[in-house]
């Protein structure tokens, strides 16, 4: 079985993290299951899935599979929009252990603030660690002024925050907000789903590292100490996604990179993402 080069990253918790992982959003629940194998056998630990995705069931399968001992993997899933609050989030939580055939995940995450009712199922988020059912909590999708209502009342602040990140979007008020918080920035999206690959900055940066334009983007998410999670199906490219730690951006080119900041999302706005 291959090792892994990918560094830690330690949260402020202590606990830490692969700071590359593979996500599987939009990974079919029939194709799941290969898509994660393959993973773990190029030296991927760090898995990340959600109750939304529907494919829990074939993650925690290749998983147990895969004969990896469990304290070596960091898995993660997401609590959705329509079992927040107090109890349905912990009513949620055991179905998505059932599916992942699991006693704990390593991170657990609310997936979208929903408006008004996010800080009752933060108190659920709370208890599961409390009770030593997730090694971290944390949340998906916030901006600095979820963060900030979160923080009113919260015991535990988040150890995470997953948002749509790539060069196109970099949300740095949130970024900053996390940053001055000792929340850890996860990003999701990472490579703005393909959008940028003929992008001339990205493929100049390519040819001068004789690197792929998603290895140039995955790099950049590790130069600014972002936890990235890219999703792909297919061996070849989750061994390429690994291979970013034999080389470096130089700080002109970062900047090159971070000039392309748009504002640009490809997800939803968080403000006006509904209950359903």
């Amino acid at each position: 079985m291959m090792m892994t080069n990918i560094p830690l990253k330690t949260l402020y918790n202590g606990v830490s993290v692969p700071q590359l992982g593979l996500g599987v959003y939009k990974v079919p629940p029939e194709d799941v299951y290969q898509t994660v194998s393959s993973a773990l056998k190029a030296g991927y630990r760090h898995i990340d899935t959600a109750s939304y995705y529907e494919n829990e069931n074939g993650v925690g399968k290749a998983i147990k599979d895969s004969g990896i001992p469990r304290e070596k993997l960091f898995i993660t899933t997401k609590v959705w929009n329509d079992d927040h609050g107090y109890d349905r989030t912990l009513q949620a939580f055991e179905k998505s252990m059932e599916k992942l055939n699991m006693d704990y995940v390593d991170l657990y995450l609310i997936h979208w603030p929903i408006p008004e009712i996010f800080p009752e199922t933060w108190k659920a988020l709370e208890k599961l660690y409390k009770d030593g059912r997730v090694k971290a909590i944390g949340v998906s999708n916030f901006l600095d002024h979820h963060l900030q209502t979160l923080l009113t009342d919260a015991k535990i602040k988040p150890v995470v925050n997953q948002i749509e990140l790539h060069p196109k979007l970099i949300q740095k008020q949130t970024v900053e907000f996390c940053r001055e918080n000792d929340i850890a920035v996860e990003s999701w999206s990472p490579l703005g789903r393909a959008r940028y690959l003929d992008d001339v900055i990205l493929e100049k940066l390519a040819k001068k590292y004789d690197k792929t334009v998603a290895q140039i983007m995955i790099r950049w998410h590790i130069q600014h100490d972002f936890i990235v999670i890219p999703k792909s199906t297919k061996a070849k490219r989750q061994a390429e996604n690994m291979a970013v730690f034999d080389f470096e951006l130089s700080p002109e080119d970062m900047k090159q990179i971070d000039g392309m900041d748009e504002g640009f999302r490809i997800g939803s706005h968080p403000d006006e993402i509904m209950n359903k």
